[in-house]
């Protein structure tokens, strides 16, 4: 096998420089003088995460494709720490992404089942308040283009910037409950009725009808005993103000036929 560099990092005081190899290796390479310093032995299988710690200079973490997550000591070229990704039932999951908290103090890592796996000291019990699948709503919605070549949502029909901030929903789509919407930002001081979304069915390219999550839940201003919401108000404004440029901008325009792309809209 020809050596192959896969990725490549500094430590935090760009003293030493540590390349993974395409053969499993470490190499930890004085940055100065290039002297190849330490081996570092211990992955099974290609590394693509390579991060240094934020203020530790001796500190670099690795993960790879074989589900390990070392923390190296650079300057002795020792192992200081060993984390196995092992997942019940599926064997072991590839981790393809990691980053160390501002504080050193933790480190997150993502893997290729789609899992948030979080390192540190102390008890996880705030994290096991938390549900463990969480989505946004519009995560796979699909989008169009219209006759300016703009982007929008296939099902409002509105510029992906301008739609309410999405809910929280399982792998299912179904919506977790109020006190979780509020942890997406411009959700936190909503009322409890609009942290309700609409659900709509939905028919999948398998032809399988499944209810999911179709957008904001929006109040009629004329209903006694609700408060429109603020949000609601802005992107409507914000929506009008897109529609009389966009009406302005078809008068002065040639007329004639309008090519459209991608999807055609659902009615």
């Amino acid at each position: 096998m020809k050596p192959k560099v896969t990725m490549i990092a500094w430590n935090q005081n760009d003293n030493y420089v540590v390349t993974a190899v395409n053969n499993h290796l470490l190499k930890v390479w004085n940055s100065s003088t290039g002297q190849l310093l330490h081996d570092l032995v211990g992955h099974a299988d290609e590394v693509f995460v390579l991060e240094t710690h934020p203020f530790d200079s001796r500190i670099m973490l690795s993960a790879g494709h074989d589900g390990n997550i070392f923390i190296w000591d650079v300057t002795k070229g020792t192992k200081t720490k060993h984390y196995f990704n092992m997942i019940e039932g599926q064997g072991h999951g590839a981790v393809f992404d990691c980053k160390f908290s501002p504080d050193g103090q933790h480190f997150a890592c993502t893997d290729s089942h789609g899992h948030l796996l979080i390192f540190g000291f102390g008890c996880s019990r705030p994290y096991e308040r938390i549900p463990d699948q969480m989505f946004f709503h519009t995560d796979y919605r699909p989008l169009i283009r219209d006759s300016n070549n703009y982007v929008l949502d296939e099902q409002t029909q509105q510029a992906p910037h301008l739609m309410p901030p999405p809910f929280l929903v399982d792998v299912d789509g179904n919506p977790h409950p109020t006190k979780y919407q509020r942890l997406v930002p411009g959700r936190e001081n909503c009322a409890d009725e609009h942290l309700i979304p609409q659900l709509g069915y939905v028919a999948t390219s398998d032809g399988e009808v499944v209810e999911q999550v179709i957008g904001q839940q929006t109040v009629d201003q004329d209903e006694p005993g609700l408060e429109p919401s603020i949000l609601d108000g802005m992107i409507r404004q914000l929506q009008l103000e897109q529609d009389q440029r966009t009406g302005a901008d078809q008068e002065s325009a040639p007329s004639g036929p309008q090519n459209w792309e991608g999807t055609p809209r659902r009615g």
